[in-house]
């Protein structure tokens, strides 16, 4: 056998191999929050995209969060002002939320521009849009910090109509609160209340880590799958710090309260969902309920 017809055959294997994720997850809802490092190049972002509208082509209906936080601070900057952080939440006063509600907006069109560009249907709302995400004020500690807002309510109806209407939901996470005041929601607990809300099968967290350590500088105590007891045993632990921590409060929230699967992966690692969903391995961590002894 020629070189060239291994090369066609092992093409033909990869394509077998994810022909029963697709058929499992052909129709069911998907949301995909994209952030942090995974975002700051035009080829990571192409990457996720193509990935996002690959399973939308072969059936998945995804959902796209996005955040914005390294864009925000640089248009901070550019006006004259520091961006100030308690507890790792941006201080956001008025002036502030309009750049970062700006920054949102723009990145949200980018994305929308490159799933177009793939022939692929998309439309880019804010958490203000028919009501989709009821924010109220988030204190950091007891301190005000300004116009940060705690998911309260969603309002999922859009998220349906467009789905139902093949567009692609791309979602900037802005909210408003009963009085129709505008607040910045961590795109992380924006993803987590949409996905719990439109009953996902599987929500994603793209970031700028492979998944999770049970030593950050041990390479070797890599976690593949974790359960929500292990996750509390984690954290009780003392090993898990920084910013893992209320990504690990997400992930098993949203396993208690319905989301089939919940994923940390590496956006910088080409074709990384694909790699997640379609084949036997996986590239990341994986959370699931702890009644769920079958493995993916």
């Amino acid at each position: 056998m020629d070189k060239d017809m291994q090369e066609v055959l092992k093409k033909a294997e990869v394509l077998i191999e994810a022909l029963p994720y697709i058929q499992k997850y052909n129709r069911k809802i998907i949301v995909v929050k994209y952030g942090g490092s995974a975002m700051e190049s035009e080829e990571f972002q192409k990457n996720v995209i193509k990935d996002v509208t690959l399973l939308k082509l072969v059936g998945f209906k995804p959902i796209i969060v996005h955040g914005g936080g390294k864009a925000i601070s640089k248009w901070v900057g550019k006006v004259g002002k520091e961006a100030e952080f308690v507890n790792g939440l941006r201080v956001t006063d008025a002036e502030t939320m309009e750049i970062a509600e700006m920054v949102l907006n723009k990145v949200n069109k980018c994305l929308v521009r490159m799933v177009q560009e793939l022939g692929v249907k998309a439309i880019g709302i804010s958490g203000k849009d028919s009501g989709l995400l009821r924010a109220k004020k988030k204190l950091s500690g007891g301190q005000d910090i300004g116009f940060v807002g705690d998911v309260e309510k969603v309002d999922p109806k859009i998220l349906y109509d467009l789905m139902d209407n093949d567009y692609l939901p791309i979602i900037a996470p802005v909210g408003m609160n009963e009085d129709f005041e505008t607040f910045n929601i961590n795109a992380d607990d924006a993803a987590c209340a949409i996905a719990k809300a439109v009953g996902a099968e599987k929500l994603v967290f793209l970031t700028d880590i492979e998944g999770v350590y049970r030593d950050i500088n041990d390479k070797s105590t890599f976690i593949s799958r974790l359960t929500c007891s292990e996750v509390d045993e984690l954290m009780a632990g003392g090993t898990i710090g920084g910013g893992m921590l209320p990504k690990l409060a997400n992930c098993t929230s949203a396993v208690k309260e319905g989301v089939h699967r919940v994923h940390i992966l590496d956006g910088r690692i080409p074709h990384c969902l694909l790699l997640e969903f379609f084949t036997n391995k996986g590239v990341g961590t994986m959370f699931v309920s702890d009644d769920d002894e079958k493995e993916e």
